[in-house]
């Protein structure tokens, strides 16, 4: 009965200018087997398909194949895959390198650069909200220039006192904090793009947010057996989300699809 709600949610946050993934683990069909929840959400719609953490799981979505806009979305490689052709950009979710920073800084006490690395973000994630209140389209120059400044020089620090350990890249471990580094200096405009455009989110809380229902339900229920029902869950989930931040009242729409008239989203104006 939702089934063309749900398509028509995926399709419109693949229009969207920015849309955060996420991905969840999900203990579904027979003992042993893992499965994962691959999500994609914007302010307005939510997306919730089970499937792989692998890259054709991701191509089978069908969000990131066609996706032109910015993705908001963790450091996981399958992000920054060049199979999405597409993709206007990334922003790495700062909420999880302001975890990685202090986790830095209990492994090298002297050190000064993952505090200074991290009172910046914290710095320009601040000047991000008060652009955004304020309806400007980027963070003003005097309020970002002297933090990303001080977040390049945390980086550089940081590289050279934490040396790179030779060897295959795929094969050798790293020191705590160097594959972090590395991704800050390799990805600096994927780390600092929402400085340039309000419309990109600095975290991807959102997606985070719309993913933890499901994982709470887990909890409550353990493992479910039918990977087939348990995608019409998440259909149900995916729905009910995407009405709800539209300003819908659950129940309501609940009823709608039991009277054989599901509530859909508007499409947005072009533009």
């Amino acid at each position: 009965m939702i089934s063309d709600v749900v398509a028509l949610i995926t399709e419109l946050i693949t229009a969207a200018p920015v849309a955060g993934c996420d991905e969840t683990t999900l203990r579904c069909g027979p003992r042993g087997e893992k499965k994962y929840i691959l999500s994609a959400s914007t302010e307005r719609y939510v997306a919730l398909p089970l499937g792989r953490r692998t890259l054709d799981s991701f191509a089978e979505f069908g969000i990131l194949p066609r996706f032109a806009g910015i993705v908001v979305s963790d450091r996981y490689p399958h992000y920054f895959h060049p199979r999405w052709k597409y993709l206007g950009g990334h922003q790495a979710c700062l909420a999880h390198l302001l975890r990685d920073f202090p986790d830095a800084a209990e492994h090298y006490p002297g050190a000064i650069w993952p505090e200074q690395a991290q009172r910046a973000l914290c710095g320009l994630v601040h000047a991000w909200h008060d652009a955004r209140d304020n309806a400007l389209p980027e963070i003003p120059l005097q309020a970002r220039q002297d933090l990303l400044i001080e977040f390049r020089a945390a980086i550089a620090v940081g590289l050279s006192q934490v040396p790179r350990n030779p060897g295959p890249a795929n094969q050798t471990k790293q020191p705590v904090g160097r594959d972090l580094l590395e991704f800050c200096r390799d990805h600096h405009s994927s780390v600092t793009g929402f400085c340039f455009d309000t419309r990109i989110w600095p975290t991807n809380n959102i997606s985070e947010r719309d993913l933890r229902p499901t994982k709470t339900q887990q909890k409550i229920s353990g493992r479910l057996s039918c990977e087939v029902v348990t995608q019409h869950r998440l259909d149900i989930r995916s729905y009910l989300d995407t009405a709800r931040k539209h300003g819908e009242n659950v129940m309501t729409v609940l009823r709608s699809v039991m009277i054989g008239t599901p509530w859909s989203p508007p499409i947005p104006e072009p533009g």
